[in-house]
């Protein structure tokens, strides 16, 4: 189904254009709202996402570099939330297809009936030789967010190439009707608008099959935003869904599809002409497969790492060994914590003096200290070994990757002002299959 409407997108974006709609204004909720962009298929594709609660007959965005000069059109689709109310809502989606890279443009979605305010937003440079920077947080509600108003100043001020939102989104979408999810999306729209904001699901977004996750956001390829990969610079991104092996009331036939394609995805991004040029695999999930929270039963089942229960099958941990993927960030607790390298609770640093250069196995952060509703998650006494740094303070976590050869990871502390808490450097002089 993804499939079939990004390229449908696609060809509207060329310029098959449809009639416009009767100009009569019969259309009582047709304010776009909402307005958030992903990247496409491509990282000078921009997919925008937008809103209404009437049809609008048409979904258009106007764009170009300082005036709206250019149009492309897309399509809408229909989604009625699974609660009482059964509410429904127009979800649009357009896509801006082969922009000129690191230039910035301006846009405003809607249709005839009406238009967005105007935002901008900046392509991400050509090729894999420049600076990627991306704000990474899970668990931010649409109450006590706390790292809000710092992630919308830092993007504001141009501080972030894209957003990484690893899971549970509003406390719930799908809470009073969706409308704890409207807000919530209007609450993000100040960053989610100017910036690509990448998504995974997490097990807030369970209720009905997943189906306001899967149907709010855009991202690349054809599993409904519930896996996907995408590059960036000298980075291959994997998102996946953990909560496949935990809600298997929706299916087992997920769990095994992804860890197939994931499979798949892996073997192609280690391919050497292709891991010469993008040499860091970083994988995004929501449960984490390491914490050492003291109120959390996720940090002993870890069924993402250890396989699906009673029979230990589709683990993906041996995955991240075995395709050397350099860092493994996830959310689920309200904390922030960051592991030595590891892998089967066994500490493999590069040395002793230099833990994170040419390390021997994937390093493991948590990231889930954005802020909501449930407030934070506390650690048991004594951390366990492979545990390098932890935190319970209000945050979210930057990244930077240099070039081929240098990451650059720091926790802000909300609490603390925006200080930042923890920082290290993952750095590789050579690539290893672990």
């Amino acid at each position: 189904m993804k499939s079939f409407i990004f390229i449908l997108l696609l060809k509207l974006s060329l310029g098959e254009i449809t009639p416009r709609a009767s100009p009569g204004y019969d259309c009582e909720y047709c304010q776009p709202e909402q307005i958030h962009i992903s990247f496409g298929s491509k990282s000078n594709d921009i997919v925008v996402t937008w809103t209404t609660f009437n049809n609008t007959h048409e979904s258009r965005v106007q764009y170009g570099e300082g005036t709206m000069d250019m149009e492309a059109v897309g399509t809408r689709t229909l989604f009625t939330d699974g609660g009482k109310q059964r509410r429904k809502m127009w979800i649009h989606r357009t896509l801006l297809p082969d922009l000129k890279y690191d230039t910035r443009y301006v846009y405003h979605a809607g249709s005839v009936f009406g238009w967005s305010e105007q935002f901008s937003f900046k392509t991400v440079p050509a090729g894999e030789d420049w600076v990627v920077r991306a704000a990474i947080y899970g668990d931010m509600g649409n109450k006590n967010a706390h790292s809000l108003s710092y992630l919308q100043d830092e993007a504001q001020r141009g501080h972030f190439d894209m957003i990484l939102h690893v899971g549970d989104f509003a406390y719930d979408m799908d809470t009073d009707d969706a409308l704890v999810g409207d807000e919530f999306m209007r609450q993000i729209q100040p960053l989610a608008a100017i910036l690509p904001y990448m998504t995974c699901p997490g097990n807030h977004e369970a209720k009905y099959n997943f189906s306001n996750y899967r149907n709010r956001f855009s991202m690349p390829g054809p599993y409904e935003s519930m896996f996907y990969s995408f590059d960036v610079g000298p980075i291959h991104f994997i998102s996946i869904s953990t909560e496949f092996y935990y809600f298997l009331e929706f299916g087992f036939k997920m769990v095994a599809n992804q860890f197939q394609w994931l499979q798949e995805d892996l073997m192609e991004a280690t391919k050497p002409e292709n891991r010469a040029r993008r040499p860091w695999i970083v994988l995004f999930g929501h449960r984490p497969m390491y914490c050492s929270n003291s109120d959390d039963i996720d940090c002993s089942v870890e069924y993402t790492r250890k396989g699906l229960p009673f029979l230990g099958l589709y683990g993906v941990e041996p995955l991240l060994r075995r395709f050397g993927v350099d860092a493994a960030l996830w959310a689920h607790e309200h904390s922030y914590e960051r592991s030595w390298p590891l892998y089967d609770l066994r500490v493999y640093n590069g040395s002793l003096r230099e833990p994170y250069r040419d390390p021997r196995a994937p390093v493991h952060v948590v990231t889930g200290s954005a802020g909501c509703r449930e407030g934070r998650d506390h650690f048991r006494r004594e951390p366990f070994e492979w545990s390098a740094f932890r935190s319970q303070d209000y945050g979210y976590t930057r990244f930077k990757a240099y070039n081929k050869t240098h990451i650059n990871i720091e926790q802000v502390s909300v609490d603390l002002g925006g200080q930042v808490i923890d920082e290290f450097w993952l750095v590789k002089n050579i690539t290893r299959i672990f």
